[in-house]
């Protein structure tokens, strides 16, 4: 590698990538390989998962958990809610930050959607104590069906 400007940009230095010519552009305008290795995918993937699971634990607090305490003043309720938000917004944009190296942002929103499902169907029957039903599996089955023609690669 040398220190020469890639792209004919002063200061811009193109980094070595094992796993082809992908590069994405840096904050400082400086462009970096995605590693592209199995392992490094996993990571990121993983990663990825993990911090939007977090992420709608805190949105679904956010925006549900309030439904307990409906005699607190709305005003309250919605301050509450935006502290609790700012939480998510902490796990929820490193997560889309790290893993649009791995998938696309459809795959992304895909992914951070059906965790959703995922943590309000629990937070939903645990926390509100209201059943899930016939008609909930259905849906739920439905949207796994769209999951798999978001990721297939035709």
């Amino acid at each position: 590698m040398s220190g020469r400007p890639a792209g004919g940009r002063a200061g811009a230095v193109r980094q070595e990538n094992r796993g082809g010519d992908a590069t994405r552009p840096r904050s400082d305008g400086r462009s970096v390989g995605i590693d592209k290795t199995p392992a490094a995918w996993i990571f990121a993937a993983m990663a990825t998962i993990g911090l939007l699971l977090v992420s709608n634990v805190f949105m679904t607090f956010a925006w549900y958990g309030h439904l307990k305490y409906k005699s607190a003043p709305l005003w309250g309720v919605v301050l509450a809610s935006w502290g609790i938000a700012f939480f998510e917004y902490c796990f929820q944009v490193p997560a889309n930050r790290l893993g649009h190296g791995q998938f696309s942002a459809c795959q992304l929103k895909t992914i951070q959607e059906v965790i959703t499902l995922v943590v309000f169907s629990v937070f939903s029957v645990l926390y509100l104590k209201e059943a899930l039903r016939w008609n909930h599996a259905v849906g739920f089955g439905l949207i796994a069906l769209a999951v798999f023609f978001i990721f297939m690669k035709w």
